[in-house]
């Protein structure tokens, strides 16, 4: 076996152990998150939090050292079908996916197990790790596509019936989405990828790299696609309730670190 993602790198656990313990407000805030969210063990599965954070920067680290021949040995698929289906189509595909599990190995391992992909990224603040990690993820072919010239270039490769993967699941402001129900608290979610979506008439599929202890790998699991209605904010809700329903089953690999109820419906106070 190439390397085991069982025993994480020592570098990673430092970081991710040194990351929890500078910057107290992140476990705070996942606490906090856990509550909003009527989660039990709450101290656990941040603990699990700071784990999965580990494990993904160990994948980042080693990215130089995969191929075509050792993916498998730490990740495989599951509802591969669903993929196939996306593509026959023949519009292209929209992976729905978020901050669970392994968000940047997926489109590395899709990339290396079937074909490159596109990624919607943001920026890092920190120009010198947004540097390393921009040229982690396109080391296998994947094509960065920045934020600020989203709109031109996703519509561009959903047209070569190409995939493209956009994390989701963080908040946004009142111009740029919509409240949805998430964990039973209103929450601004994006309207952007419901609208591509509907502008393209992309299949949407739902994936995410989910760890699996039992088998000491990583599962490329790609969901039932998500038939579109044009109904921006009815498709929002509808691609949430996927993953949340996949954050309950997994709550421990999701990045709670974030102040996902930041934005409050007008008039409706702070609850961090």
């Amino acid at each position: 076996m190439l390397w085991s993602m069982a025993r994480v790198p020592a570098l990673a656990r430092v970081y991710a152990k040194l990351l929890d313990l500078a910057v107290p407000k992140l476990r705070r805030t996942a606490l906090r998150n856990l509550e909003i969210a009527g989660m039990a063990d709450r101290p656990e599965i941040v603990d699990g939090v700071f784990r999965s954070v580990a494990r993904v920067l160990a994948a980042v680290a080693r990215v130089p050292s995969l191929n075509r021949e050792n993916i498998r040995d730490i990740i495989e698929y599951e509802g591969f079908e669903h993929y196939e289906e996306a593509k026959r189509r023949g519009k292209g595909v929209l992976f729905a996916t978020a901050h669970l599990g392994n968000w940047e190995l997926s489109a590395i391992a899709h990339s290396l197990m079937t074909e490159p992909m596109h990624v919607m990224v943001r920026p890092l603040d920190n120009r010198h790790v947004d540097a390393i990690v921009e040229e982690r993820r396109a080391w296998t072919g994947n094509n960065v596509i920045a934020k600020k010239d989203a709109v031109r270039d996703i519509l561009k490769a959903l047209k070569r019936n190409e995939p493209v993967g956009i994390l989701i699941d963080q908040n946004v402001g009142l111009a740029e989405g919509t409240f949805i129900n998430f964990f039973g608290v209103p929450a601004c979610a994006g309207t952007a990828f419901a609208r591509l979506a509907a502008r393209s008439g992309a299949a949407v599929i739902p994936g995410f790299a989910l760890w699996n202890e039992s088998t000491q790998r990583y599962v490329l699991k790609f969901y039932p696609l998500v038939e579109m209605t044009g109904d921006a904010d009815a498709d929002t809700r509808a691609i949430h309730a996927v993953i949340e329903s996949v954050i309950r089953e997994h709550p421990d690999q999701w990045l709670w670190l974030h102040r996902r109820w930041k934005t409050r419906p007008p008039g409706e106070p702070s609850i961090y």
